[in-house]
């Protein structure tokens, strides 16, 4: 079999894909933010301090490069211990790294169609021919065997770029769901952190709110028996009576909360609420960063998987248009094929059996109802939407960064607040003891004493969490540092 028209067809083939173009625009990223600033009056750039625990000054340094794995700088090893276990077995993580492997899977598939199509054929077939007409066999026998064996070539030529662009929107989309994917373990991270802070400040308020109870049945105790001897009234000791069933009702929600949590931590990490979770949470075992990052708006959109990711969508919508306009234009195929055919198996490649054909076709659209057009006025529409939704995600994650740094400030202030009145009721408690002890107060004052300085403790553990919660929420605003990631693999191109 000569092989001369297939190689040709090649050789004709890539040199006409080389010399093809590529209709349609060509995507140009949109200009990043020029503003140094998330504020028209920046914040200052060290927040309050306050002396107890979790009160450090924290400072934001611009341009500071963030770790991949930020969550480390709490130094919780529990905490490091369980972000690590959850990035394995979190069923979100998984179903998005499984999501990138479809994507970029199907780019590869459209890649194939940079190459001609080649297929091999083996036909035997036993033929009966009837007897009034002629037999193509050159024996002239009506019932005979054929076997033909054959090699076919097609090609459709990317004259206009159609699946190069296709290809592109492809790849776009790829990227897009890999930026997905730093999005899900953001996401993730964040989530358990969050719920670990939350679980040792439900655990700080709980203790709280117990000794707040007792507290108050002992202050119960004492105003019954004051009330035996005619000092108190009735009504004193109903007031007390309500007080503490008040504060005792804020026990089952705190408790709900906290069991909520541990379910919450055992999904995150992949296993069912049942499950047992070693890890416990303590606010005091939680160290807050000092130094936190301050990104410009320029770096941020390229550190936001979201912003990433619309980009990307961008680039893909881009690229469908010229799939569109390349859809409107005429399309040229080579096709060959060459083998032999025989009557007896054993003749095949023979001198005598040998075929080939070589052939081309064009075709281009003449009339569909208008049909290519409004795709590709669809295509160009599409591309309108994903660049303002680029434009919204850009400016969600502006607000995001400024939303967090007014936090990170004013509940830096709050804390110094809570503490100095934490302080003022610790205070107000010792002294109401060292009157107690002289006989200067009833022991109900010295225990509604203790009662305002164990709320007040109460809201000092709410400012604490809230600090930390917010060092969490900068970090997830500025991108988590997912380009320094190290604890987990990605598909690659």
């Amino acid at each position: 079999m000569r092989t001369f028209p297939v190689m040709t067809l090649l050789a004709a083939s890539i040199g006409l894909l080389i010399a093809g173009c590529a209709v349609g625009p060509d995507y140009h990223r949109p200009a990043a933010p020029q503003a140094r600033d998330y504020e028209s009056t920046p914040a200052p750039e060290v927040t309050a301090a306050a002396h107890g625990p979790g009160g450090d000054a924290q400072h934001l340094v611009r341009d500071m490069d963030i770790p991949g794995q930020w969550w480390t700088l709490f130094h919780s090893e529990p905490l490091n211990a369980l972000i690590d276990d959850a990035l394995k077995h979190n069923a979100d993580a998984e179903a998005a790294q499984a999501a990138l492997q479809v994507a970029w899977e199907n780019a590869y598939a459209q890649r194939g169609a940079y190459f001609p199509s080649v297929n091999l054929g083996l036909n035997p077939t036993r033929q009966k021919i009837a007897p009034d007409l002629a037999s193509p066999a050159s024996s002239g026998a009506t019932f005979y065997n054929l076997t033909t064996a054959q090699v076919s070539v097609s090609y459709t030529l990317d004259l206009w770029g159609a699946n190069r662009r296709q290809v592109e929107s492809l790849i776009a989309q790829a990227d897009a769901q890999r930026f997905e994917l730093e999005a899900t373990y953001l996401t993730l991270t964040t989530n358990l952190v969050n719920a670990a802070i939350t679980e040792a400040s439900l655990r700080a308020q709980i203790d709280a709110t117990t000794r707040i109870v007792e507290a108050q049945s002992n202050i119960l105790t004492a105003l019954r028996r004051q009330q035996a001897l005619g000092d108190v009234s009735e009504a004193a000791v109903a007031a007390q009576v309500a007080a503490l069933e008040q504060s005792r009702a804020t026990l089952p929600p705190l408790q709900k909360q906290l069991s909520q949590q541990r379910h919450l931590l055992a999904a995150l990490s992949g296993r069912m609420p049942s499950d047992k979770l070693d890890a416990e949470f303590q606010l005091d075992a939680l160290k807050l960063p000092t130094e936190l990052p301050l990104s410009v708006p320029a770096r941020l959109i390229e550190q936001r998987p979201d912003v990433r990711a619309a980009a990307e969508q961008l680039h893909a919508a881009s690229a469908g248009i010229g799939v569109a306009i390349a859809a409107r234009l005429p399309n040229l195929q080579i096709a060959a094929s060459g083998g032999s055919t025989s009557t007896k198996a054993s003749n095949l490649f023979r001198d005598g059996t040998s075929f080939w054909n070589l052939g081309a076709s064009i075709t281009a659209p003449l009339f569909d109802g208008g049909t290519l057009k409004h795709k590709q006025r669809a295509a160009e529409a599409s591309y309108r939407q994903s660049a303002a939704q680029y434009r919204g995600t850009v400016i969600t994650a502006v607000q995001n960064v400024a939303d967090v740094l007014q936090a990170v400030q004013a509940d830096a202030n709050a804390l110094v607040s809570a503490e100095a009145a934490e302080r003022a009721a610790a205070r107000s408690f010792a002294i109401a003891q060292r009157q107690q002890a002289l006989g200067d107060i009833s022991t109900t004052a010295l225990l509604n004493a203790e009662v305002t300085w164990r709320q007040a403790s109460i809201a000092l553990v709410q400012a604490r969490a809230s600090r930390y919660a917010d060092t969490v929420a900068l970090f997830q605003a500025l991108g988590g540092g997912w380009w320094n990631r190290q604890d987990a693999a990605t598909v690659k191109k």
